[in-house]
């Protein structure tokens, strides 16, 4: 009785040029794709997780002079099915990168990534009981290179900025017409000043602010298992005093504008304040900000940049 030979897979019978020798052989720095879609999964900043579209790119060097090609479908799948179902932390992206090295069978010996993506935290109203959901761009690189993982957290994040000169200005005005109106007015009550106050009269003018960005860069140490993406931006916008709102009524408006007023900052104070949260952060080894604002006096932008590092570990 003869035994069928068994079938031949289609796969092994179709062309493989990558194992051609390659012309003008040398080593390459790196090799990949960018630009991946897909889904990631991170904090909400209330407890919880959302799943938010994402750009990756992913490359490893090719170390081995005389070969063609990387297996690049492979980091491809490996990519898709880690980040598809666990959240990114400092150790899933070791574990993804390491993977990307081995899935080369040699022909790798580092790996890099990058992630881009916008954060959607949920954030408290200042006085209401409302909520709403705010964006952050995040930027995160990866380097695994002899087994040492280097992670670098990239992101921005929005502030109102009332300038103090235009506020001295503003107060001047209003105090000399204050004068002007009440020359004449002898006793003057609380009363009578409240309603000049609360009235059109008692705003001869106000001070200029405007939108503004905080665009910061810091690389993380090693020894922390996750990414502090909610605690730095939480401590920044603290620091800054004036963060912008999602969910706003009248009394939110208000205490924005009170905020405004008792937060009033030039672009060297807002860079200030940023440095102070970060210099103070032991989960950075360095960082540099830089912080953009959007003048509504002017047509052009007032900014300041800062860099420094993390306190001695």
């Amino acid at each position: 009785m003869s035994v069928p030979a068994p079938a031949v897979s289609h796969v092994a019978l179709l062309p493989d040029v990558a194992h051609q020798p390659a012309a003008l052989a040398r080593p390459l720095d790196w090799v990949g794709m960018e630009g991946i879609a897909i889904p990631v999964r991170v904090s909400d900043g209330a407890g919880g997780h959302v799943q938010v579209a994402a750009q990756a790119d992913l490359s490893v060097d090719l170390a081995q002079a005389g070969e063609r090609g990387i297996h690049m479908s492979r980091l491809y799948l490996r990519l898709q099915q880690e980040l598809a179902r666990h959240e990114v932390t400092p150790a899933g992206l070791r574990h993804i990168l390491q993977g990307s090295v081995d899935s080369q069978a040699g022909l790798a010996t580092r790996a890099r990534l990058r992630l881009r993506y916008e954060a959607l935290l949920l954030r408290r109203a200042l006085r209401s009981d409302n909520a709403g959901w705010k964006r952050y761009p995040v930027e995160i690189e990866a380097l695994l290179e002899d087994g040492h993982l280097k992670l670098v957290l990239g992101f921005g994040l929005e502030y109102s900025s009332t300038c103090p000169c235009s506020a001295a200005l503003s107060r001047q005005a209003n105090a000399e017409r204050f004068a002007a109106d009440f020359a004449d007015a002898r006793p003057i009550s609380t009363g009578v000043v409240r309603d000049w106050l609360a009235s059109e009269r008692g705003m001869a003018a106000t001070p200029h602010a405007q939108r503004s960005e905080a665009r910061v860069k810091v690389e993380l140490r090693p020894q922390f298992d996750e990414l502090p993406l909610v605690a730095l931006v939480d401590a920044l916008e603290a620091a800054l005093g004036t963060p912008v709102q999602t969910a706003v009524k009248r009394e939110d408006e208000q205490a924005f504008a009170e905020l405004n007023a008792a937060n009033l900052m030039f672009c060297e104070d807002a860079a200030r304040r940023v440095a102070s949260v970060l210099s103070a952060d032991p989960r950075i080894e360095r960082w540099d900000a830089t912080v953009s604002h959007f003048e509504s006096l002017h047509p052009h932008d007032a900014v300041a940049s800062v860099s420094g590092r993390g306190p001695a570990a």
